[in-house]
């Protein structure tokens, strides 16, 4: 039982510990100042917006610089020689997020000397932006926004464009939770449950044992008594005996004297 218990302790410590870590996990959004200049035209245009949510593990910091895309038709530059069409410093990365890790993307970026990575989702995924997890990929700035401005600047780029982006710290929200830490508590959820499920199944087991074999043992002491008494001599007590005289000894369970005729059952000392 002992080692039930240290069990139980254990998950519950796993549990509390996840929760904690995960209520430390706050998403910071960031806001996007882009400024679109059209060499053929010398005009140029501005936009603001906090669409932008920093990635878990980078740098809570602005970034500036000119927004480069991969070279290659695949945007989502998996590839370790991905070249990009902005190489002077210092220069922002776009890539479509799919093929592979966060991480993988941002460390292609940064062996690239970019200034920061910008990550936008998916068209499969949504316009919708998730805390990504990058681990051993935290040296620079990494960021992710929706599809629609993703494609936007893509395709502003692809025309020829010129991009500035400015990255700058926006507010904080709550705790955030994702799939992972999900996924561990309720895995953590079930085992301290089934355990403590266990416990109380094998204790009242126990218990029912200890129950049944005391009420067992009862019982065989008293067939035992019984068949003792039952072996007992019988005497019926006449007119004159002793014991129905005036100094008789009264019943020693009744405490009463003894009369004629009554059945009386011999005691050993």
């Amino acid at each position: 039982m002992k080692q039930v218990d240290k069990f139980i302790f254990f998950c519950l410590l796993v549990v509390v510990s996840i929760l904690f870590k995960t209520t430390e996990a706050l998403s910071v959004s960031a806001s996007v100042s882009l400024f679109y200049f059209n060499s053929t035209s010398n005009r140029s245009v501005s936009e603001q917006c906090e669409c932008g949510l920093y990635g878990l593990n980078s740098p809570v910091l602005s970034a500036r610089g000119l927004v480069g895309i991969p070279k290659s038709a695949n945007l989502q530059a998996c590839d370790a020689n991905t070249q990009f069409t902005i190489t002077k410093p210092p220069w922002i990365a776009l890539m479509e997020r799919g093929n592979c890790s966060f991480a993988e993307k941002i460390k292609v970026a940064a062996r690239r000397g970019a200034r920061a990575a910008v990550i936008y989702n998916a068209l499969d995924k949504g316009d919708d932006t998730v805390l990504m997890s990058h681990l051993g990929a935290e040296s620079i700035v990494a960021i992710m926004i929706g599809n629609l401005k993703g494609m936007e600047i893509l395709h502003r780029i692809e025309n020829g464009m010129t991009v500035t982006m400015v990255i700058e710290v926006g507010k904080k929200h709550g705790p955030s939770m994702n799939q992972y830490s999900i996924f561990f508590i309720s895995v953590s959820f079930f085992i301290v449950t089934a355990a403590t499920m266990g416990y109380f199944i094998f204790y009242s087991a126990r218990r029912l044992r200890i129950a049944r074999a005391q009420s067992r043992n009862q019982q065989q002491l008293k067939a035992r008594a019984k068949k003792a008494i039952e072996q007992l001599q019988l005497r019926t007590l006449k007119q004159g005996d002793k014991e129905t005289g005036p100094d008789g000894d009264c019943c020693v369970v009744c405490i009463e004297l003894y009369k004629p005729n009554e059945v009386v059952r011999i005691l050993t000392c």
